[in-house]
């Protein structure tokens, strides 16, 4: 008799032992080093002792967290747009649909703000620094309250909405782990350790019978069951396919396969860096280990070598100073014997000479570490240009390699939008939804017949901040300024808030200034 839950166990472990070979150390295990060399637990598994300060100075992390802010530091927009049809058109029914495509764009907007996408994009970009590779899962949540009602009576709620999780590369398994596009895989499996209670009431709402509940609570180990979700695609008559999904666990079935009604895998992937014919992304944590080890050992050999310059050790003769030394200041020591037995009780061993160039070496493998890592002084905002054009230059020309990582994370963004709209049109129905535009919130009919059809795109774009400092800000428009190209009302006006004290009044008695020498 055919068991699905066998066939899905084993497509998932065998796409676990093809992660598990991936690299020296395998995708998961590689992962949790990585974590503990970014949060600092650098030191971790070395043995040698407890006797010496165990230094770090943790450029990992410092890296990872600059190259996560400049992407997250421009707003980026997400806009929908019709495949096929001109925006310059002046056809009436391409003009309408256009119109119906921007409320996408700005309900977008409005469902990010809902769901805190800023948050999950600072979750995403942490995971891909660290594991190589960023997941999103999007699901249908239908009892989530949407706030709003079906009728005027306001009898009947609105229920359902989009939800999204954050998930760990180690518990998504590709069926092609060679093809790089995620809506072209045969199929994808998600995997969930879950409490042993849950996992019950989840197979009986979907009906399981009392066999299967006796299965399911003798495979829990520790309370907890193994649970794994399979999406794949089923083609129609029509050439089209629609995404089903099964839900198993080792052995029972806990929800038998059912049609989610998508055209797309809920689930969008970003890679930090591409791993050659892969679709697992690479961390740059795992080639910076070596070199991070070798600046902790620099660092703590440099401070124990000073320690010991500034606190030699002492050698005392026990025959002759029978009661000891604590090294306490002012401490009296009693010595037995002559001039000849004083001279010889107590010394200190003078520590080897330490190389002056040991600290330059160690300074310049930190130097070298982050400028090959494109997280150079300039980046950091470290270095003192001549002017704010030098700054600006400088600047420019040290983000430049972020922007690669910058266009993959925009193509990912644009692949969530999809999938959004995706759900939008299969689950929606119809229903009032909310828009924003210029932070103003307001809400219109949606019906989703109207999409039918439709070839929906997306496209991410950044907005113009460039992530300068206030600092920074100021001597660009001071420089600006001093150059005419903006008169000293215009200069205030751009000022950061926070550099001046009442800036409104400031600025009032300038205009006023100005106007009176203008004859105004």
């Amino acid at each position: 008799m055919y068991q699905p839950e066998n066939e899905i166990w084993n497509e998932y472990e065998t796409a676990q032992r093809f992660k598990n070979a991936i690299g020296r150390r395998g995708i998961s295990e590689q992962a949790k080093i990585n974590e503990r060399f970014f949060i600092g637990d650098q030191w971790h598994g070395a043995r040698i002792g407890k006797d010496r300060p165990l230094v770090r100075h943790n450029v990992i992390k410092r890296i990872g967290e600059y190259k996560i802010s400049q992407i997250l530091s421009d707003p980026v927009s997400v806009s929908f747009k019709a495949g096929g049809i001109s925006e310059g058109s002046t056809d009436l029914s391409d003009r309408e649909t256009l119109e119906k495509v921007k409320r996408l764009t700005k309900h977008y907007s409005a469902l990010s703000e809902k769901l805190k996408m800023q948050n999950i994009s600072e979750q995403i970009l942490h995971n891909a620094y660290v594991t190589g590779t960023g997941v999103l899962y999007t699901y249908w949540d239908a009892e989530q309250s949407t706030g709003r009602y079906a009728d005027k009576e306001k009898i009947t709620p609105i229920k359902g909405e989009i939800a999204c999780e954050v998930l760990d590369i180690a518990d998504v398994y590709f069926a092609d782990p060679y093809g790089t596009q995620v809506q072209k895989q045969p199929y994808i499996i998600l995997k969930t350790c879950r409490p042993l209670e849950e996992t019950v009431l989840f197979a009986k709402r979907y009906g399981a019978d009392e066999n299967t509940l006796e299965k399911l609570k003798r495979e829990a180990v520790n309370g907890k069951v193994t649970v794994l979700t399979k999406l794949f695609q089923e083609y129609k008559n029509d050439g089209t396919y629609t995404i089903k999904s099964v839900t198993v666990s080792k052995n029972t079935t806990l929800r038998k396969q059912f049609d989610t009604g998508l055209t797309l895998y809920p689930i969008a992937v970003f890679p930090w860096e591409k791993r050659g014919g892969l679709i697992y992304g690479e961390s740059e944590i795992t080639y910076l280990i070596p070199n991070q080890i070798a600046i902790n050992r620099m660092l703590t050999a440099n401070v124990w070598a000073t320690m010991t310059n500034g606190m030699p050790m002492m050698l005392i003769n026990g025959d002759l100073v029978p009661g000891g030394i604590s090294n306490e200041p002012g401490q009296i020591v009693k010595i037995y014997g002559g001039k000849e037995e004083m001279d010889g009780a107590i010394r200190y061993i003078s520590p080897p000479d330490f190389s002056v160039n040991f600290t330059d070496n160690l300074e310049a493998l930190i130097r070298n570490t982050m400028t090959q890592s494109g997280a150079n002084e300039v980046a950091l905002g470290d270095s003192t240009p001549q002017n704010a054009s030098a700054l600006m230059t400088m600047r420019n020309a040290a983000i430049m390699p972020i922007k690669i990582i910058k266009s993959r994370f925009y193509a990912f963004l644009e692949d969530v939008a999809r999938i959004w709209a995706d759900f939008w049109i299969r689950y929606y129905g119809s229903r009032s939804i909310e828009l924003r535009e210029n932070d103003a919130a307001h809400y219109t009919a949606f019906r989703p017949e109207d999409y039918q059809g439709l070839s929906i795109r997306t496209y991410a774009c950044a907005g113009g901040s460039q992530g300068y400092s206030d600092k920074e800000t100021y001597e660009i428009l001071l420089e600006l300024f001093e150059k005419g190209a903006m008169t000293k009302a215009q200069l205030f006006e751009r000022i950061p808030d926070a550099m001046i004290t009442d800036k409104e009044r400031l600025l009032e008695e300038i205009r006023k200034e100005e106007d009176e020498r203008d004859g105004i």
